[in-house]
């Protein structure tokens, strides 16, 4: 068999590859519609995930972080993230809050392998320039400088190592709204109260 024989039968195999990878996504869009509660199949993982990493261009994959991961450096990207990531990503990375649950496809959990493997480069990227047909923006298109994001991939690395005291510091850090803020501020007010006039409340709502 000649050389272009055997390339356009390779052609042919990769266009029939495509052609039932095409055919499954179709059955399966039928059969369950563009509900976003649905968690993505296998397939649609693998091939999103295939897709994702072609995007990155190869220049990319091989910078490194200029940033060192300092203290000042973590915790400016700490009370960033808690900011404007973990309400999709969760303070831990984990993705379960409930902006990421419903989101189609779910945030991956950051701590795994799937993120933790992939080059600073390709972090960055992402960062700076989202993924299209997810729910993830390209930051560096609303003014994320490169000190910004590189610190956030730096926070990304030590996300596995998280603690509970770390995650619960966090909590302080991320967006409130004013009926929030409003209930916070009541509890702490009733907190200050004297134990006597809490006692005497208490022993009035049995009369």
């Amino acid at each position: 068999m000649s050389r272009v024989s055997r390339l356009l039968m390779l052609i042919g195999v990769l266009a029939l590859g495509v052609a039932a990878v095409g055919i499954g996504m179709g059955f399966l869009l039928v059969k369950n519609g563009l509900s976003a509660r649905e968690r993505p199949s296998a397939v649609e993982s693998v091939v999103a995930t295939t897709i994702r990493h072609w995007s990155v261009p190869a220049r990319e994959k091989e910078r490194r972080s200029p940033v060192s991961s300092t203290a000042e450096v973590l915790a400016a990207a700490r009370a960033h993230w808690a900011d404007h990531c973990a309400i999709c990503h969760a303070n831990d990375g984990s993705g379960e809050t409930e902006m990421g649950r419903n989101l189609y496809p779910k945030p991956p959990d950051m701590r795994q392998a799937a993120t933790q493997a992939q080059s600073d480069g390709e972090l960055y990227y992402v960062i700076q320039n989202g993924v299209r047909l997810t729910g993830m923006p390209a930051w560096g298109a609303v003014g994320h400088d490169d000190e910004e994001s590189w610190g956030l991939v730096a926070f990304i690395r030590m996300l596995p190592k998280l603690t509970s005291a770390d995650v619960k510091e966090m909590e302080e850090l991320n967006p409130r709204s004013a009926e929030m803020d409003r209930e916070r501020d009541e509890e702490a007010e009733f907190l200050k109260q004297p134990d006597a006039e809490v006692s005497k409340g208490h022993k009035g709502s049995h009369r």
